[in-house]
């Protein structure tokens, strides 16, 4: 090269937009995972659990986190092999070299988070929060997603320093129930055998796998971890480590949670209770239910702070790789956050919780997350041949092969009708995509970032 092209060169601004900030650490992004994990969910889970497993509930729970484990190992490898916000629609775009491959997967995690967004606002608005401030429910659930909007926007690590704290509480509540629980079996007022109860009129394994398909979801929320990967320090080295100790975590305190419920509780009240760890705390008798209203509420926020968080990071990811449209993929100047992203993503949980119908599309969106799991499942396996030219971490093959296996398994689960709506979002994701690559054909502009 010579000399006054090599000045020319240095002395050419950098004009790539900036990306995003590297400030979590190690312990934020175990406490990210455990929080999206250890969801408001539970606080009913255990009552239909009960209904399909009898006492065995603490078995379904191990079995449920035994599946999770096998697609966390998955995305413990590409994470590291591939940190760049995007997650699943990268590792896709990568993997089948597809850019309609990358964008279905990509828009299934995203339809995911977003309805996951509208719900739980409006499960926050409810009956929790309706036992301390009597207001209208969708005026409300707007304005909570502005205020999750807001927290988002701030910054990655305020937004994680308040997940830190609504962890807390809602770890701390869940441990509460154990303790509570523990204190009235040492008094004999419980019937260990109880936990060891199987239901009547089918196989104990049968009922724990069906029992086992329903706490799979109460695990779901790791993988939305991916989505941090540009932000995280350290990455190779920080995500495994975060990544299963939340989910070993999880998985302990959901056992001893499915091994008190039922001993202190029968398993048919625990199964007839739309609050069934509420019937815990009244058998211990000297805590105010109130505060697990509190508490349920504090979980429910910390989700939806931790889906939106995954959605917006998810847009702009895909953004970059002009999936979505580019300004999708711009970040704000001075607290480098996907400010555009997170607006857009909030506009469309905003609409759908004013619709107030997500029943059956957030049973779609289920279906969604487990396309998104098989894709990931396969994609490690086809990536094998990609070599990077830093430490990662690499799962033994037999994993992701076990992986694909109990999403497959979990498909046949599905009901009916859950297809169609799934086949519909599907395609009008597919429309969107062929419009953004058209529109991309006639705008020049630099390669997609990868």
């Amino acid at each position: 090269m010579s000399r006054p092209a090599q000045t020319r060169q240095m002395a050419s601004p950098d004009t790539r937009p900036p990306g995003l900030r590297r400030a979590v650490t190690g312990p934020l992004l175990y406490l990210f995972i455990l929080g999206d994990v250890l969801g408001a969910g539970v606080y009913a889970l255990i009552g239909e659990m009960a209904g399909a497993a009898g006492g065995l509930v603490w078995l379904s729970f191990a079995v449920a986190l035994a599946m999770a484990l096998l697609t966390a190992f998955s995305y413990a490898e590409l994470v590291t092999k591939y940190p760049q916000a995007g997650g699943s629609a990268v590792y896709a775009e990568k993997a089948f070299r597809s850019p309609l491959v990358a964008f279905l997967v990509g828009f299934s995690m995203l339809s995911a988070g977003v309805v996951s967004a509208a719900g739980l606002s409006l499960a926050f608005t409810g009956e929790y929060l309706t036992a301390f401030l009597d207001v209208p429910q969708v005026p409300a659930a707007l304005v909570f997603l502005l205020v999750v909007a807001l927290v988002n926007a701030w910054g990655i690590k305020e937004s994680l320093r308040a997940n830190v704290v609504m962890t807390v509480i809602e770890s701390a509540g869940l441990v509460l129930v154990i303790v509570l629980g523990a204190w009235v079996i040492g008094r004999g007022d419980a019937d260990l055998g109880g936990a060891f109860t199987p239901p009547e009129d089918t196989t104990v394994g049968l009922a724990v796998l069906g029992s086992a398909l329903v706490a799979f979801y109460s695990f779901v929320g790791f993988e939305t971890s991916a989505n941090l990967a540009e932000e995280v320090r350290d990455v190779s080295r920080v995500y495994p480590r975060a990544l299963f100790g939340a989910l070993a975590t999880a998985g302990v305190v959901y056992m001893l949670l499915g091994f008190v419920a039922p001993a202190v509780v029968p398993p048919s009240e625990l199964a007839g209770s739309s609050g069934p760890l509420l019937e815990v705390v009244r058998a211990a008798g000297f805590v105010a239910p109130d505060l697990f209203a509190v508490v349920a509420l504090v979980a429910v926020a910390n989700g939806a702070l931790l889906t939106m968080i995954m959605a917006s990071r998810l847009t702009y990811g895909m953004a970059r790789l002009r999936l979505l449209p580019a300004p999708l993929g711009r970040v704000l100047p001075r607290r480098r956050t996907p400010g555009v992203a997170i607006a857009v993503t909030t506009a469309l949980a905003a609409l759908l919780a004013a619709t107030g119908e997500l029943v059956d599309l957030a049973s779609t969106v289920v279906l969604l997350l487990l396309f998104v799991f098989l894709s990931t499942n396969v994609a490690v396996l086809v990536l094998r041949r990609d070599h990077v030219d830093h430490d990662h971490f690499r799962s033994p093959t037999v994993v992701p092969v076990l992986a694909v296996g109990s999403c497959l398994v979990l498909l046949t689960q599905q009901e009916a009708q859950h297809w169609v709506l799934a086949g519909v979002l599907l395609a009008v994701g597919a429309a969107v995509h062929l419009v953004t690559r058209w529109t991309a054909r006639r705008t020049p502009g630099p390669p997609p970032s990868r």
